[in-house]
Order: C-alpha cells, then sequence, then structure tokens
C-alpha cells in the first residue's frame, strides 16, 4: 500500500499527474494537428469583460462550476451531466461556467468543452492544471473561452509567456493566486483576471479570509475573482462591501440537492 500523500504534496502531485497525462495526449494527437484545426481567431476578454462588475452598486458576477469530485470533499454529484448542468446555470443567470476537465482527482473530461460548447452560449472557463502550451492550443480548438493557470504551480516566466499564448489564442486567463507574493507575481506577469482561491490547494484548507485579505491588493484596472469557500448569501453580502467583481461557485452548487434553487439563492445575494 502507498503511504498517504501528506497534504503538502497534494498539489504537487496532481500537477505531476497532469505532465504525464498531456506528454501521452501529445503523442496521441500531435500539436501540428490541433493548429490545423483552429478555429478563426476570435478576440479575447469574452469572459473577463462579462465578469467586471462596473462599480460598488453592481451586481456581483457569478461564474457557476461543473466539478464531480473533490480531493478534499471526496464525491460530489458523480453522475453530474455537465450539458444539463451547464444549462441550468445559464438559465439561473450565471455570468460563466467552469468546467473542471482534470479527469485523475476531479473526475472530469476534457470532452465536456466539447459537448458543452455548442449547447450554451455563456463563456466557458476550462479549469484544469495548465503545464504546458499544448493545453492553450488544445483549449481553444474546443471552443474554451478562458483557460484557468495556477500561480503556484507556474514560475513568473512561465505565467508572463501562457498568458501571451492565451491571448495570441483568443481566450482569457483566469490566474489563481492565494497569498500576496503569487498575486505579485500574477500582476508582473501581465495578469487583467485574477482569482483569489481562499481554498490552500498544497493543503487543501479553506479560509474566507483570504479573499478578504487579498482583493485591496488588486489593482482597479484588474477583474478580481474571489474562488472556492462561497457557499451562502452572507458570504455574497461581505464580498459586495469589497472591490470584488465576480465569484466563482461549485461545490455549493453541486452538492445542492435543489441546484436551481440554491443558484437563485446566491444570485439574489449578489445582486444585493
Amino acid at each position: 500500500m502507498e503511504p498517504r500523500a501528506r497534504p503538502a504534496d497534494v498539489l504537487a502531485r496532481i500537477a505531476d499527474d497532469r505532465r504525464r497525462a498531456i506528454e501521452a495526449l501529445k503523442l496521441k494527437r500531435p500539436a501540428h494537428e490541433l493548429r490545423d484545426r483552429l478555429p478563426p481567431a476570435r478576440p479575447d476578454g469574452r469572459l473577463e469583460r462579462p465578469l467586471r462588475r462596473g462599480g460598488p452598486d453592481g451586481p456581483i458576477r457569478l461564474v457557476c462550476e461543473v466539478k464531480r469530485i473533490s480531493p478534499s470533499k471526496g464525491v460530489l454529484r458523480a453522475d453530474a451531466d455537465p450539458v444539463a448542468t451547464a444549462r441550468l446555470y445559464e438559465a439561473g443567470g450565471a455570468t460563466g461556467i467552469s468546467l473542471v476537465t482534470e479527469p485523475d482527482h476531479f473526475g472530469g473530461s476534457l470532452e465536456w468543452i466539447d459537448a458543452v460548447r455548442p449547447a450554451t452560449a455563456v463563456p466557458l472557463l476550462l479549469k484544469d492544471f495548465v503545464t504546458d502550451s499544448y493545453q492553450l492550443l488544445d483549449a481553444a480548438v474546443r471552443g474554451a473561452d478562458a483557460v484557468l493557470l495556477i500561480a503556484a504551480i507556474l514560475s513568473e516566466v512561465r505565467l508572463q509567456r501562457f498568458i501571451t499564448e492565451a491571448r495570441l489564442l483568443g481566450l482569457d486567463a483566469l490566474v489563481e493566486v492565494h497569498d500576496e507574493d503569487e498575486l505579485a507575481r500574477a500582476l508582473r506577469a501581465g495578469a487583467t483576471l485574477v482569482g483569489i482561491n481562499n481554498r490552500d490547494l498544497r493543503t487543501l484548507e479553506v479560509d474566507f479570509g483570504t479573499s478578504l485579505a487579498l482583493l485591496p491588493r488588486v489593482p482597479p484596472m484588474v477583474t478580481a475573482v474571489a474562488e472556492s469557500g462561497v457557499s451562502d448569501p452572507e458570504h455574497l453580502r461581505r464580498l459586495r462591501e469589497t472591490r470584488c467583481d465576480a465569484v466563482l461557485i461549485g461545490e455549493a452548487l453541486m452538492t445542492s440537492a435543489d441546484p436551481a434553487a440554491k443558484l437563485a439563492e446566491l444570485m439574489k445575494a449578489a445582486r444585493g
């Protein structure tokens, strides 16, 4: 029996697993084949622009997430249908839809993007552990509007490179940070869409105060998204008092007995 991974190893282990999987995918479908399938260039900003709150009186925008499994909580909804869930989110007023496509630890699939794209007009965020430019190219081919970049697993140089490459492919880059150092690196790398994750991906512990502490440090022209641990109207009421533009909500919806009613409750609080 393998020893249980220490909490601090969780993020590194997932990233290493993803690197190996992407190398295998590159052999199966080389990058040059993907380039031949790139759709006509589309301007970036398709997720970032709609997420901007437009001032303290504007509603907080919601990015709703499809996620079957969480390493911290286990199975959330094993039979979740990404297309049906995305349609429910769109009908409920979501500004964006996040699809957690990592298969081994989150139960997702890159093919979710292929299935959901023609089913909704809402911008799609491909949420994975991006460690290779190949993943950006693949995301663009599949029709994603944005990709997640995690500052904790990327150097500042690679962050800058991936942000630039994403823009050239017409993709927004949501750069996820957890502390002041990661935020500073993300901003120096050129991030204009920043996600503040209340969950420390190294330990999986959640602290809602992380967003409250880092939001004042996000420049006015950068779109700020709070992630993880936002599960009830009170959280949204507190975030409305900050410069937060949007919130990414996943587990609260995926574990709800009535996701449509839960989304309506959160949407009401987001509008104030």
